[in-house]
């Protein structure tokens, strides 16, 4: 019996010491989303799409981390999350392909993209 009792406290220590996985970001999957999610809602705003290139590399990092979008109206997380890309597949049909990516995911992809394309980055881009 006390075998039985502690099986299950030795599985759960082993457990809580491996190390975390971590996630490699995709700037591919970040720039699909970007330009098909992002930049899609954005060109049907006063202020239109926001170059990637628009900003450098720590710019993008401070944005995303300060998570306020639309002048501090709402989280920039809300819109990598499954209830806003399932409230926009109707009139977004990239938003279904995303809904089942881990909203974290796609904000590390997103990030990558970001920073990769940035004024400073290795690859200055706009999503003309």
């Amino acid at each position: 019996m006390k075998f039985a009792l502690a099986l299950p406290l030795v599985a759960a220590a082993t457990l809580s010491a491996a190390p975390a996985l971590a996630y490699d970001a995709d700037w591919k999957r970040g720039r699909i989303y970007y330009r098909a999610i992002c930049s899609s809602c954005h060109s049907t705003t006063p202020n239109g799409v926001i170059q990637p290139n628009s900003r450098t590399k720590a710019e993008w990092v401070v944005y995303l981390e300060a998570n306020k979008h639309d002048k501090g109206k709402e989280p920039v997380t809300k819109y990598f999350s499954s209830d806003y890309l399932n409230s926009i597949k109707a009139s977004n049909k990239a938003a279904d392909r995303f809904s089942s990516v881990p909203a974290d995911q796609l904000l590390q992809d997103v990030l990558l993209f970001l920073q990769r394309s940035a004024k400073d980055g290795e690859s200055p881009a706009s999503c003309s």
